[in-house]
């Protein structure tokens, strides 16, 4: 009969980037196997087809999507511990997925009233988030009571699930988590829509209307970059790189996609005297994102958040792009050997290595054939939704007494 899951979405789901693909993945997933899934979330984001969403009240004040911490979320988050809790009176639950901390926290209250275990859904120190996005300088007198908060709420539930193995060794050498209670479930790619030009021509032509449609001139080398345009994603490191790339290789173009901050990534790639160079489409649909990336002969990621997931790495691997990015132990784990590595935070290693790429036409062909297929062979959205599964059987059996009759 499947399993009744409730997973608590503390954002604008859904919005094209991160977490939201994760979120939309693990529940096609488990709509695939039959189980039930209901998203609560906030009151703005689009519903995906066939997915069940239910939402805050509507906020007259706030209508936009916002991406990252913000004050607001203070009463977002209570408003959705109401929606969530008045649903889950109504509809059997079996199991409550909360993702980040507010959702587990919120997911915690949930998970009291309808017995319900609770499934932990970790992308990264709550603190260290909210450091990078710059929400919380370093001397903050919030910051002890936030890193008070954030070991609180890792211990409320039955069970943590994690985007990386790099995370999960975080939960247990630094907060202490019993190992036996996390598990890395690693974030995935469906290859069957993130794909090369070079294996789909349809795709190919698609990239190739997208170009024209963009304006960027068809003689040069394109560089990519998908996903929030924001400081702790590394753009303005990113614009630094690509000024000294420009100057050596003028016949270079970097496509720059992504919100919120493309209006003003672009005044600064002005300034710096490489508006030519680059285009600055803003935000991309996720079932238009194949198409664009396929546009690119490199791809980009110099997120430098050492915590966080970085799922565009794994779209780029599966549409066959060499991928640059600076040396976190989150790109090592995706990327592995075939990454092509900069120095973290140094914009001139950042320029130094897409160089290096693109000047090697050959090489990064043959790199991009190995990635897709090592995100073919390694990252299967069904078997992440096999994993998952057996979490929430192991998180179940616990709640009820290790009985081994789960709803599944």
């Amino acid at each position: 009969m499947g399993y009744h899951i409730l997973k608590i979405a503390p954002t604008s789901f859904f919005a094209d980037y991160g977490c939201h693909v994760r979120i939309l993945e693990e529940a096609r997933g488990l709509h695939a196997r039959g189980h039930h899934l209901t998203v609560a979330t906030y009151h703005t984001g689009a519903t995906p087809p066939g997915l069940s969403v239910i939402r805050i009240p509507r906020i007259p004040w706030h209508a936009d999507v916002r991406v990252g911490s913000h004050w607001h979320k203070l009463y977002f988050d209570a408003l959705l511990a109401a929606r969530a809790l008045a649903w889950a009176r109504k509809h059997p639950v079996d199991i409550v997925h909360g993702h980040l901390h507010e959702g587990a926290l919120v997911g915690s209250i949930v998970s009291k009233v309808t017995r319900a275990p609770l499934v932990f859904d970790f992308q990264g120190s709550l603190t260290r988030e909210m450091l990078d996005h710059n929400f919380l300088r370093a001397r903050s007198p919030l910051l002890p009571l936030l890193d008070r908060a954030e070991r609180q709420i890792n211990r409320l539930a039955d069970h943590i699930i994690t985007s990386s193995a790099n995370a999960a060794e975080l939960l247990v050498d630094d907060f202490a988590i019993p190992p036996d209670k996390v598990t890395t479930v690693a974030d995935c790619v469906d290859t069957s829509q993130f794909k090369p030009g070079w294996l789909d021509p349809a795709v190919a032509d698609r990239a190739a209307a997208l170009r024209r449609t963009l304006g960027m001139p068809p003689d040069r080398d394109v560089v990519v970059f998908l996903g929030l345009l924001a400081e702790y994603q590394g753009i303005s490191h990113l614009l630094r790189a690509a000024a000294e790339v420009v100057a050596d290789r003028p016949q270079t173009h970097f496509l720059i996609m992504g919100y919120p901050g493309h209006h003003y990534y672009q005044s600064v790639a002005q300034r710096m005297g490489i508006a030519s160079h680059t285009t600055f489409p803003g935000r991309i649909p996720y079932a238009e994102a194949p198409a664009y990336l396929a546009i690119g002969d490199v791809a980009v990621s110099p997120k430098i958040s050492e915590t966080e997931g970085n799922g565009k790495l794994l779209n780029y691997m599966a549409c066959g792009l060499p991928t640059v990015t600076f040396a976190t132990p989150v790109a090592a784990e995706i990327l592995g050997e075939h990454g092509a590595y900069a120095a973290l935070g140094d914009a001139g290693s950042l320029a130094d290595t897409l160089r290096g790429l693109l000047d090697d036409p050959a090489g990064r062909r043959e790199l991009g054939h190995v990635l897709r297929e090592r995100a073919e062979r390694e990252r299967s959205w069904s078997a992440a939704t096999d994993t998952l599964l057996a979490v929430y059987d192991r998180a179940w059996r616990r709640r009820a007494g290790a009985q081994p009759d789960a709803p599944c």
